[in-house]
């Protein structure tokens, strides 16, 4: 019998459910006259949280993962739900730490905690949902022909990071500091994604790799994809070097930037570059939509396939 994937699981609850059968960063739904927006997240111990990692940085991110599809959304979240499940041998000292790293969350986001559920377990989970209002949000479909894509960046550091990380290796420098700190205190960029909402034409949260993210926006949009720049600095081209590692592997199928995607008219690229430079909010140009299917790398005059190679559970 062959393994399930991700896609095929979600494939089966929606149908059994009577879901809708495409999958989008947050959910909407109307109760009365007002548009109610939600997204839940789990954190698993054994899969999420890497060395190194304290207990409340752990808290910080599960909140940073439902932050962050909101912000590709353009919508800032206002009331938060936590769940946690506990080892039944945990310290007090554990249980502060996690405590305080929600606090810090909530209070960095301005999210207001209304409830939650505890548990006891065989390894540590933090399950959060938050809610937010808006009239509409921005769709990873939706994507014209000669629509110019960009990203919030840079990509790749956290791939390195994590590869730092999960293999224990001593190496240090500037670069390594800082890519740890990517995976340690990733930065959602919400107020960017609130500010220039009207402006995006698609959007959609990059946290499970940019290829995979590219690929599912190209097949929403019913375009095809041409990336023309890589979204990455130099420092991380030195470091996969000397670490012989794929650059492209780093960039487009690590995963947990908390960072998004998101394609404009070309007569909207001023107003977002002057919108990013007043935020502070590092943007990169990387390609453009073009009437086709699926997602292309070029490169010397050629195109090749960007197959969907990114963060997938039960792979």
């Amino acid at each position: 019998m062959s393994r399930l994937d991700e896609s095929e699981i979600i494939k089966i609850f929606q149908r059994k459910l009577g879901c809708k059968n495409y999958s989008e960063d947050v959910e909407i739904f109307k109760s009365n006259k007002s548009k109610i927006i939600a997204k839940t997240d789990t954190l698993v111990e054994s899969t999420d949280i890497p060395p190194k990692m304290r207990l409340e940085e752990a808290a910080r991110k599960s909140v940073v993962a439902c932050i962050s599809d909101f912000a590709a959304k353009g919508i800032k979240p206002q009331y938060g739900m936590i769940s946690v499940n506990f080892p039944s041998n945990i310290s007090h000292r554990k249980i502060e730490e996690a405590a305080s790293g929600f606090r810090k969350a909530c209070n960095e986001f301005k999210i207001s905690i209304i409830g939650g559920d505890t548990n006891a377990g065989l390894e540590i989970v933090f399950n959060v949902c938050l809610f937010g209002s808006a009239d509409e949000i921005v769709y990873r479909r939706g994507s014209k022909d000669k629509d110019l894509i960009f990203v919030t960046g840079p990509f790749g550091n956290t791939a390195a990071g994590l590869n730092i990380l999960l293999n224990k290796k001593k190496i240090d420098g500037d670069f390594v500091k800082k890519a740890i700190q990517s995976v340690i205190h990733a930065k959602p960029r919400v107020s960017f994604g609130f500010k220039n909402k009207k402006y995006f034409s698609s959007s959609m949260d990059s946290s499970d790799g940019l290829s995979t993210t590219l690929n599912e926006m190209a097949i929403q949009s019913k375009k095809k994809f041409v990336i023309t720049n890589s979204p990455h600095k130099k420092d991380l081209e030195e470091f996969a070097k000397s670490q012989k590692l794929n650059q492209d592997d780093l960039v487009f199928h690590g995963g947990e930037e908390y960072e998004f995607v998101f394609t404009i008219n070309p007569k909207h690229k001023r107003i977002i570059l002057k919108n990013a430079k007043l935020l502070r909010t590092p943007i990169i140009e990387i390609g453009h939509v073009t009437n086709g299917k699926g997602v292309f790398i070029q490169r010397d005059n050629k195109e090749i396939l960007l197959k969907d190679k990114g963060w997938k559970h039960f792979r």
